[in-house]
């Protein structure tokens, strides 16, 4: 079997070379381990810690016999896709179907717009969660229902919401759930009766670019950009919106991916060359993969855009849930020009995956007898100075966390992370952050999921109980 791979690390297809034909290496002797296969040989040669993981070595298997009893260990091709990750990879899954991984990389997905965390009431004397609203998407249905930033709820389908049941009220296949809504004073979480039903629109796609504005505030010109994902159709519009910067004489640039996960490594190169535009064909950053793919070019380079602010310094708002891609333009960046980092530690994803489908030949025929795909870690990337090391992620230049108590209108000058880069621009003065509710992020499989107390307890989430599905709260869509 040949194995070819459709990468999603650049605008166009990237062609891998030495993709090597394992056909005279092992052959599974029953055919029924088709698919477990497919997981073994791409992750043997595509995966980036290959070396690393004892049971994907080369020589790993003496004969086919050998081989295929390792297979029939394994009660699935997830198990097994599981049982030879390098036990600090984060970041890589597997699905069954391709078609819906292409679609959520795409930013397509199933999805109501109501964009939210999962907090703890208090976990020292119950199991309790709430739910709180991050932002509301355009056009979908909560946006119909007038569901807004900060809202909170406490159960679904009249179900109170634990740590035991989050996962099938919220996240299952069923498209529509009521949610009841509650309200908080002096740390009590208390029904305000009002319910809402909303349904999950398949097809949805959310448009990255969620705020974009020129603040004048203290006699300059700031421009805000919310940016949720780095997916490339919406490229141009990301064009337009810095155009209308550009016309505007802006003095400042604010670039807000608290909510951004990463998406697409040539989308995150567009943005940082819209903003600079002084380091056309410079190295922007740099690739490393395992011993054997050959990629005839180890650099991404600044592009030469049509639109160029030409920036020597750009403030990037930043929680635990920015991730990827958003790291990527904000280390990549760091060599080049000013950034100040305002808000909290990121994700720390120095690292970028690829869709490794069961390509038949070289040609990109798929495998027509089943949809299975993967999407490991495929490479480290580093800025042009080599700097990689933030696997616990980039620490903020100005400190200031998001609480529930004092979540703010996105935009809105008074809003707490806003706010404070403009107070460190020295355009306005700052305001006081409340105290308590402080934000804990715990790290899970491939997702994060923010925990807040009500009463300024930090707790942590329980890892064994809270093992949710990518696409739950901060999916990887990167590899980009």
């Amino acid at each position: 079997m040949k194995y070819g791979i459709k990468i999603l690390l650049v605008a166009l297809l990237l062609s891998l070379s030495n993709c090597k034909d394992r056909d005279d290496d092992y052959t599974p002797i029953d055919e029924s381990l088709e698919i477990k296969d497919f997981v073994w040989k791409g992750l043997n040669y595509y995966y980036y810690w290959q070396t690393d993981v004892n049971d994907l070595a080369d020589n790993r298997f003496s004969t086919s016999e050998d081989y295929t009893s390792y297979l029939k260990k394994y009660t699935g091709p997830e198990e097994l896709f599981d049982a030879l990750l390098y036990p600090g990879d984060r970041f890589s899954w597997i699905v069954d179907d391709y078609e819906v991984l292409e679609n959520t990389l795409n930013g397509i997905t199933q999805s109501n717009g109501m964009e939210f965390g999962l907090s703890y009431i208090d976990s020292s004397v119950s199991n309790k969660l709430i739910g709180f609203v991050r932002y509301v998407l355009p056009n979908s249905d909560a946006a119909a229902n007038n569901i807004k930033r900060g809202d909170i709820f406490y159960a679904v389908n009249d179900i109170e919401l634990t740590i035991d049941n989050y996962r099938e009220l919220l996240f299952s296949d069923t498209s529509t759930y009521s949610i009841a809504f509650a309200s908080v004073s002096n740390g009590t979480v208390s029904p305000n009766g009002i319910s809402v039903s909303l349904t999950k629109e398949v097809g949805f796609q959310e448009n990255p670019i969620h705020v974009h504005k020129v603040l004048n505030v203290g006699g300059k010109k700031v421009g805000y950009l919310m940016y949720n994902g780095f997916i490339e159709a919406y490229d141009n519009d990301l064009t337009s919106v810095i155009m209308d910067f550009k016309t505007q004489g802006i003095d400042e640039l604010v670039l807000d991916f608290r909510y951004n996960p990463g998406g697409r490594v040539s989308s995150a190169i567009h943005l940082a060359s819209l903003v600079t535009g002084q380091f056309s064909g410079s190295v922007f950053a740099k690739k490393k993969y395992n011993g054997k793919i050959n990629d005839d070019n180890l650099n991404y380079y600044f592009k030469d855009v049509s639109v160029q602010l030409n920036m020597d310094k750009v403030y990037v708002i930043t929680t635990s849930g920015t991730a990827s891609a958003s790291e990527l333009v904000i280390n990549g960046l760091k060599p080049y020009i000013e950034v100040v980092q305002v808000g909290d530690n990121t994700v720390g994803k120095n690292v970028a995956s690829a869709t490794i489908k069961d390509w038949i030949d070289n040609d990109g025929t798929v495998n027509p007898d089943h949809k299975w795909a993967m999407q490991p870690i495929i490479l480290k990337i580093s800025n042009s100075e080599g700097f990689a090391d933030y696997e616990s992620g980039l620490n903020p230049d100005v400190k200031i966390t998001e609480t529930i108590s004092e979540m703010g209108i996105l935009g809105n000058i008074q809003e707490p992370l806003l706010s404070k880069a403009l107070e460190h621009m020295g355009v306005v003065a700052g305001i006081t952050q409340p105290k308590g509710n402080v934000i804990k992020t715990q790290e899970i499989a491939n997702s994060k999921i923010i925990w807040e107390t009500i009463n300024g307890n930090v707790i942590d989430a329980p890892v064994g109980e809270l093992n949710i599905e990518p696409q739950a709260l901060y999916l990887e869509s990167y590899p980009d």
